[in-house]
């Protein structure tokens, strides 16, 4: 899992560029819509828009703009027919690669997947094909020095909420749950005063492998090229890349 947390860190700054062209807003206004039209416009019942709004919120989406998008979800039949799609191959190196998309044209989404899986050294799989090495957890991730806490105070907490597992490095920290109890740990912290940098239902690795070198940059390319695509949301995979390499590759 620690692999997840530096790719995870890597993210985050990557975040901010993409924010810049437009891109974090369009991936992010589908999550809103796809949330607002399966469980309702209102985030107090439907959990995983309050997920998705507190998202948008922390990249600056203007509330104008997510409320919008949530009226027109809940407002409007058959607008915008976005369904999610989840794609399954391997990268280089053998890692396993799994894809999160919400696209209104199957046959488009899975011929760009495809391609770049093709150009960037990997293959797409057929479904079920990787799927068996990850498991969907919560997940919430905080730095100790942003919420004020030692790693003894937030230790105790961890215990004391419920969750599955955590994990504290170099004053991260993330804290595992099950999906069915992420709302109620969640909540938990939040009663605390703690507020969380990450808080999303993910898939993590059940092992990891690990890749240097040649072999690192093209996965890295892989993954990038895999979430730049319009109808990509997420991607999640298994490598293990050193962190000083990690950390060169996309800086």
């Amino acid at each position: 899992m620690a692999g997840h947390s530096k790719w995870a860190n890597i993210k985050r700054k990557k975040a901010k560029v993409d924010a810049e062209r437009g891109k974090l807003f369009t991936k992010i206004s589908r999550e809103l819509f796809v949330a607002a039209r399966q469980g309702g416009g209102d985030p107090e019942e439907n959990f995983r828009l309050r997920l998705v709004m507190d998202k948008a919120r922390a990249a600056n989406m203007p509330s104008d703009n997510i409320q919008r998008i949530i009226k027109r979800a809940t407002g409007e039949a058959g607008a915008d027919s976005l369904e999610e799609v989840t794609y399954e191959g391997y990268g280089p190196g053998g890692v396993a690669v799994m894809i999160s998309a919400m696209t209104d044209n199957r046959n488009r989404s899975a011929s760009e997947i495809r391609h770049v899986f093709s150009k960037n050294g990997g293959n797409l799989g057929e479904t079920g094909c990787v799927a068996w090495m990850f498991k969907k957890k919560g997940l919430l991730v905080a730095n100790l020095d942003e919420i004020g806490m030692d790693e003894e105070g937030f230790v105790d907490l961890a215990i004391e909420s419920g969750a599955e597992d955590f994990e504290i490095d170099d004053k991260i920290v993330e804290v595992y749950t099950e999906p069915e109890d992420f709302e109620e740990v969640e909540k938990f912290f939040e009663a605390k005063g703690i507020k969380f940098s990450t808080a999303e239902i993910t898939m993590l690795p059940q092992n990891t492998v690990k890749i240097t070198g040649e072999d690192a940059q093209k996965v890295l390319n892989l993954i990038e090229s895999l979430e730049d695509l319009d109808d990509v949301q997420e991607v999640y995979s298994n490598f293990d890349i050193p962190e000083d390499e990690l950390e060169s590759a996309v800086s």
